[in-house]
């Protein structure tokens, strides 16, 4: 492999990679606690868009709603992470180097 075809092909690898970001960016992802009682709509970009906290709950003591929404955030938080791995392991998992080939260009 020379190495313009070597450049080529991380030039497409970055691309692909600005692309996976930004599809991660844009998704959306719902974190729950309390079996469903409170839930939050994050994006990739951990914004909070929306919370969803059950009417039930306001009876209840401010430090349980307090714990449950701290709880949905987490969870959001973690599902977020994860879909971003799994995006970007998607994608390098489909990048062929050369053999002995080190990234970035080190050994």
């Amino acid at each position: 492999m020379d190495i313009n075809e070597l450049m080529k092909k991380a030039q497409q690898m970055q691309s692909d990679m600005a692309a996976a970001q930004q599809r991660a960016a844009q998704a959306e992802v719902t974190g729950e606690a309390g079996a469903g009682l409170v839930k939050v709509t994050m994006t990739g970009r951990h914004d909070v868009k929306k919370v969803t906290i059950d009417p039930a709950l306001l009876q209840e003591e401010v430090e349980l709603l307090e714990d449950l929404l701290a709880a949905a955030v987490n969870d959001a938080v973690r599902r977020v992470e994860k879909l971003q791995q799994s995006q970007l392991g998607e994608l390098a998992a489909g990048v062929q180097m050369p053999p002995g080939f080190k990234f970035p260009f080190g050994g």
